[in-house]
């Protein structure tokens, strides 16, 4: 009972301790190399895809549920299934609402990913980190089926070891890594999701861009690429937060 406690307290302080500033993460060019083929090697291979895009359907679907939160609307169910595919319901008043919502799934990976790299490249990847750790813990309390419970658990489970056992600098690292692969992720899901629309339309059902043709009569490829524009927003903008560490990195090498 006392090492449970032990290792609560000192949980609890290193996520009270997240909240502060720490030192702006400054990569050389190795390890620069080094993140960028780790996003590469998580987000891209089928093998680690199979369980880092687990990850990003759970981001998806916190995107639809946090626009649904938004407006106004009650939250009542989250599934995460083993083909990455995922559902999110909510009640309340319809109308732009539900669209809204419906909007929001594919583009949050990006914009959590872009945010992330923001955060480690200026010191307060501590506080992405711990913040994170807090919401897909409370994720738990809307999670409908044991497949979605079993990867939020792992989800939190890895995020409370790395407040533990990381120390910032190593946080900053593996933040800059999830940012990046969230963003090559969403770009991975786009295109998955409009090859759904050109070349396996017998899945549209499960295609958040058809989903929104039907309720508003605005062609999905509208849509796809609302999608396909935010996305690449946060991709510059991850670009622009990476660029001085990039020319830096281009100066050392020449």
């Amino acid at each position: 009972m006392g090492n449970v406690q032990s290792v609560a307290s000192q949980w609890l302080e290193r996520f009270l301790d997240g909240f502060s500033q720490a030192a702006p993460l400054v990569p050389s060019p190795v390890t620069l190399g080094l993140i960028i083929a780790g996003a590469v090697v998580l987000a891209v291979p089928a093998a680690t895809w199979r369980y880092f895009g687990l990850f990003v359907t759970v981001v998806h679907e916190l995107g639809h549920a946090f626009a649904a939160l938004f407006t106004g609307q009650r939250l009542t169910g989250i599934k995460i299934n083993s083909d990455q595919s995922g559902s999110t319901h909510s009640l309340g008043r319809g109308g732009w609402r539900v669209v809204w919502s419906g909007f929001w799934g594919y583009p949050t990976p990006a914009l959590v990913g872009g945010v992330l790299i923001w955060c480690a490249l200026n010191g307060w990847h501590p506080a992405a980190l711990s913040i994170s750790a807090v919401v897909i813990l409370l994720t738990l309390l809307f999670v409908r089926n044991w497949y979605g419970v079993a990867v939020i658990v792992g989800c939190v489970l890895v995020s409370g070891a790395l407040l533990l056992y990381a120390d910032r600098t190593m946080l900053g690292y593996i933040t800059l890594v999830l940012g990046i692969a969230l963003v090559v992720g969403a770009v991975r899901d786009w295109l998955n999701v409009a090859s759904v629309h050109v070349r396996r339309r017998r899945e549209l059902a499960s295609s958040d861009a058809y989903i929104l043709y039907r309720r508003t009569r605005i062609p999905a490829g509208v849509w796809l690429a609302l999608f396909g524009s935010v996305i690449a927003a946060a991709a510059v903008f991850s670009m622009l937060s990476l660029r001085p560490v990039l020319a830096g990195t281009v100066q050392q090498l020449f």
